[in-house]
């Protein structure tokens, strides 16, 4: 009663400049995570794009400095720096320091017909979310320069001098006091990089890592890279399907509606996934928007017209659907408007009700021209087009079957799941462990009230490479479907999902690791709803058991077992070898090896005691308690939740790794094979 009768004006707060932003960083960014991080770069690259659109840039240079800071320079026409007619102080100041401040709300007379920083915030939060961020101004003959510090300027804008240049060098610092990582990846950025590069053409982009102690991950990329391709969307498609399987040539066009521009390019392969990526004045949409959903409508109203009017679909025949005209599908949107309207900062999802119409028009028009002047290529796109549709028709039977399984609950649960007694999903956790040994001890060592088990046999189909018919024949694949109790496919309902933390737990060898890519692979294709609302978990049990004495510890990498040798000021000399972890030897080694043991102790005794280390090659080596204290128990346990940060990067991973075809993934094996560490051979 006392807290409601405090509540008076007194209370409310009113968060002046870029309080707001410090003090709610993730209504801007959408989160303090890595993915945040990068988006501070996202937004000072995107007002460099701006600047290309409009004809005003052709190249932009991202720089990662050695002390942390992000520099990136575009020779656009540099951020106006003179006194702005209101706020009394230059014009970059304004920009840089006030929400909802910049020069595209104006529409085509502030110079920008389309653009993509239209919200005036961008600039602004990175400078807020910034320890320093430093503006350097090329135009009209003279360069120009700012410092902020957490947003706030430290001294006016200073002219600095002439200058035969033109354009905006923005640097920024990222506040360690608010992100969970300042580090950077490469391959984050070259992603993004590459992606926009191919989006806007005649623009080069280059990359150059200047960071002297780079991450270990990051050692396979050159330290400089530069992006430019005439290509466009077309070769867009034709890089997202490096490595598939193709059926004829990327299909691309572009047209300019009353509403705005729309440019599609797409390819179709042998592969059973869909890859369908856009975008909205270069900005990457990605839960899509009306111009997402004009093109799914029209592709397959085309693709059934066409099928119908040249009787590759009989009349007896139900229309294609719209599951049936996309498996394989490889594709690219991308609008230009004046005027977009992103439903949130982050700019995930395209609102224009008019973009659904005008993207349908073209797409209705400019494929149906194709298909009429490429009629082989065509019928193979229908024909592809119906053999998903049979393969959908055997798979809805053998899905209705683990429906049916799924929905009488515990009665028809998989025999060896073990289950916990708790009905609350929010409180159960489903561990995924690798065969019997490991699910014996798992069962034994676990919570009963809130820990299930389900023991997996073998390495698990690799469902890249199946259909869901096939995939939902498979054992394994199927008791871990019933297990979540959600379904698959279009009549999926992850509101009935039993386990709100779904943990992978394999062996830390090389057939764990393979079973953990073929569960991700499942889990990323067919139910992707797990991880983006961070129900899925990989667990993380230690590498050794290593005593000194009565000391007794676990380590889960060979930096902390480096780490806590020299702690304990340990030798090589003073190492010795779990017995349970050796192979037999033979009576003659054994008996050798006890001799030169015991002339080195009768030499010179240690003055520490050995180090008995233990390496877990397998989860079955642990018993029931170790299991528990390492991996199980909520207190102790570490464990990472799998995220999907970029989804064209996650594809494209996939697609490698455990698609069909073989050089891409013997080129990415090489590629990598530097970083591989703590492999079991």
């Amino acid at each position: 009663m006392a807290d409601k009768q405090n509540y008076g004006a007194a209370q409310i707060q009113v968060l002046e400049g870029l309080e707001p932003v410090r003090k709610r960083p993730g209504m801007y960014i959408g989160s303090t995570d890595v993915r945040g991080l990068h988006h501070l770069v996202w937004e000072i690259v995107d007002n460099s794009i701006d600047e290309a659109m409009a004809g005003h840039a052709d190249t932009i240079l991202v720089t990662l400095n050695d002390d942390g800071s992000v520099s990136v320079e575009d020779n656009g026409r540099g951020i106006p720096v003179d006194m702005h007619p209101t706020a009394k102080k230059s014009a970059l100041e304004v920009v840089l320091t006030t929400l909802h401040a910049g020069g595209k709300f104006g529409g085509e007379g502030s110079g920008y017909k389309v653009s993509g920083g239209l919200h005036g915030v961008g600039s602004s939060v990175v400078n807020a979310l910034s320890n320093v961020m430093k503006a350097e101004i090329h135009r009209d003959g003279f360069s120009y320069f700012q410092e902020y510090r957490r947003g706030k300027p430290q001294a006016d804008v200073k002219k600095m001098g002439k200058s035969d240049k033109h354009g905006t060098i923005i640097t920024f610092l990222a506040d360690d006091t608010i992100f969970d990582t300042t580090e950077y990846s490469m391959e984050t950025l070259l992603t993004r990089f590459r992606q926009q590069a191919y989006l806007t053409k005649g623009i080069t982009i280059g990359v150059m890592d200047a960071r002297k102690k780079r991450p270990a991950a990051d050692e396979a990329f050159p330290r400089l890279y530069r992006f430019s391709f005439e290509g466009g969307i077309g070769a867009y498609v034709s890089h997202l399907n490096d490595g598939a399987e193709k059926i004829g040539s990327v299909i691309s066009f572009a047209k300019d509606q009353p509403e705005g521009q729309v440019s599609v390019a797409l390819q179709y392969s042998q592969a059973f996934n869909e890859n369908v990526l856009s975008f909205a004045n270069n900005i990457y949409t990605s839960e899509g928007g009306h111009h997402m959903t004009g093109f799914k409508s029209a592709l397959t109203r085309t693709i059934n017209a066409y099928a119908r009017k040249y009787e590759l679909l009989k009349e007896k025949d139900e229309n294609l659907s719209a599951d049936d005209v996309r498996e394989g599908l490889t594709a690219v949107i991308s609008v230009r408007l004046r005027e977009p309207q992103f439903e949130g900062q982050t700019k995930s999802k395209l609102g224009n009700a008019e973009m659904k119409s005008a993207v349908e028009t073209v797409v209705n028009e400019m494929l149906q021209q194709y298909m009429e002047e490429h009629p082989g290529e065509a019928k193979e796109i229908v024909g592809k087009c119906l053999l998903a549709a049979r393969a959908r028709m055997a798979a809805r039977a053998a899905r209705d079957s683990v429906i049916r399984k799924g929905a009488l609950e515990g009665m028809t649960l998989p025999g060896k799941l073990a289950d916990c007694s708790s009905r609350d999903p929010s409180q159960s956790e489903l561990f995924i462990v690798e065969g019997d040994s490991a699910g014996g001890s798992a069962k034994q060592g676990r919570n009963r009230e809130f820990q299930a088990i389900l023991p997996l046999r073998g390495k698990i189909l690799n469902v890249e490479q199946a259909r869901l018919d096939r995939m939902l024949a498979n054992n394994e694949v199927k008791a871990l479907i019933i297990a979540l109790g959600i379904g698959i496919g279009e009549v999926k309902d992850i509101a009935k999902l039993r386990y709100h933390r779904i943990v992978i737990m394999t062996d830390a060898d090389v057939d764990g690791a393979h079973i953990r890519t073929l569960l991700l692979t499942l889990f990323y294709r067919y139910f992707p709803e797990l991880i983006d609302n961070g129900y899925l978990y990989i667990a993380q049990p230690p590498l050794y058991k290593m005593s000194k004495g009565k000391d007794t510890r676990y380590t889960f990498s060979d930096a902390q077992k480096a780490e806590l040798l020299k702690e304990w000021g340990v030798s090589d000399d003073d190492l010795q070898e779990n017995p349970e972890e050796q192979e037999e030897a033979t009576a003659e080694e054994a008996a050798n090896e006890a001799l030169t043991k015991k002339a080195k102790a009768d030499k010179a005794a240690p003055k520490t005691s050995k180090v008995n280390i233990q390496r877990y090659k397998g989860l079955g080596e642990m018993n029931a308690e170790q299991l528990w204290e390492t991996t199980m128990d909520p207190e102790a346990r570490t464990m990472l939740r799998v995220t999907q940060d970029d989804a064209e990067r996650a594809n494209a991973i996939f697609t490698t790794l455990m698609g069909s075809e073989v050089a891409p993934r013997r080129k990415f094996i090489q590629t990598h094979a530097k970083g591989v560490k703590n492999l079991d051979v």
